[in-house]
């Protein structure tokens, strides 16, 4: 199943039932993952490039990439947007989107397409190691986490000066990527990738990818609709932890609301209790 959903094909509905023990498995393995090798980044890895031209290769490479994701949005996918026009009320200062993990490759496209400036998204650094693209992730906003101490210092420092350049941060708090599921899964991290949203003082949107019948042929990949949610602020009478737990709970609440929106079924997700032995 793992290498069929990579590559996008249309599937035999036999082959598109998923059984899962928990939340927290992962349909989707790369070789690194399947071999569990810890992946590190190469000594002194710059999360934010100093030098001037790398720095202008990434902002043409990033342009070159939306081009490309608004075709492949528009033609491949069938994806429309909802609700774009609430990004008008972070007007001045950078935010956070906060998103449902459910295709490898729609989610890394339709950010770009979705939000109203230059996006940064974080990244596993195991994706660093995909062939072909792993090595471009960086230059087109990837920003890998942290694999020790020092690694997590400075990708924190990236992220709340991306967000102080009020560009716009990208987070998947579900973790791992559930190919078409409609549902919306408890965040393996609970409140912590919060923190960013409420230590800079900034509000946060949902985008929650929604599954429609294909209007083309019968099953195929179906449609998608994504639809945008917000903003939610901080407030400032609360504690950063009661915060972090605020901003958990009401994008959860809103990413179950608007995952409703879904009209089919591609792809089943069953608990292994459920399976027939």
């Amino acid at each position: 199943m793992a290498k069929a959903v990579l590559f996008q094909g249309d599937l035999p509905k036999e082959e598109r039932v998923f059984y899962y023990e928990s939340e927290e498995d992962d349909p989707i393995k790369t070789d690194e993952q399947e071999r569990k090798q810890k992946v590190l980044l190469p000594e002194g890895y710059e999360f934010i490039p100093k030098n001037i031209f790398v720095r202008m290769y990434s902002s043409i490479l990033f342009r070159c990439f939306k081009v490309f994701a608004r075709f492949y949005a528009r033609f491949y996918l069938h994806m429309k947007i909802v609700g774009r026009e609430k990004f008008k009320k972070a007007k001045g200062t950078g935010y956070i989107i906060y998103g449902n993990h459910t295709n490898p490759f729609h989610d890394a496209f339709s950010p770009a397409l979705v939000a109203d400036r230059r996006i940064f998204t974080i990244i596993s650094p195991v994706n660093l190691k995909l062939p072909g693209i792993g090595k471009y992730l960086p230059m087109i906003g990837g920003i890998p986490l942290g694999t020790n101490e020092a690694e997590k210092k400075a990708m924190n420092e990236a992220v709340d000066k991306r967000i102080k350049q009020k560009k716009c941060l990208v987070i998947y708090p579900e973790a791992h990527v559930w190919p078409y599921y409609t549902g919306i899964r408890k965040f393996p991290a609970g409140d912590k990738s919060f923190k960013y949203a409420t230590r800079n003082n900034v509000p946060i949107f949902t985008m929650i990818t929604t599954y429609h019948k294909s209007k083309v042929k019968e099953q195929a990949r179906p449609d998608m609709t994504v639809y945008v949610d917000g903003p939610f602020y901080p407030d400032p009478k609360k504690t950063e932890d009661e915060n972090r737990a605020k901003l958990a709970e009401e994008a959860y609440e809103s990413m179950v609301k608007w995952s409703k929106k879904s009209t089919y079924e591609y792809f089943q997700y069953r608990h292994k209790s459920t399976k027939r032995k």
